[in-house]
């Protein structure tokens, strides 16, 4: 039997402004890297992160994990909201 959860649209909009503000703060420390960026999705719930000079990208996600938010990008990245700076550093070294 599965269980379904309501969320609010109270709730479910107050999820979708935490997220794009822990997007905007990465996508500040990507640009300040030389990284460009954009916000793409349903309610801008994707970062874009590009290097101009490998043409390479990384789609990050945030997300509710425990008791806080998670970044999330392709090949297993994972990192918490509050390591934003590391995980900047972490995209500028895979998009190389």
């Amino acid at each position: 039997m599965r269980r379904l959860i309501a969320v609010s649209v109270v709730d479910a909009q107050k999820i979708a402004e935490v997220r794009r503000h822990h997007l905007a703060a990465l996508a500040y420390e990507v640009e300040a890297r030389g990284l460009r960026w954009r916000l793409a999705g349903p309610e801008e719930s994707v970062l874009c992160v590009l290097s101009t000079v490998s043409r390479r990208r990384a789609m990050v996600v945030a997300t509710p994990a425990g008791d806080g938010w998670s970044y999330l990008w392709a090949g297993g990245g994972i990192a918490p909201v509050t390591q934003v700076a590391a995980v900047a550093d972490r995209l500028v070294r895979l998009l190389a």
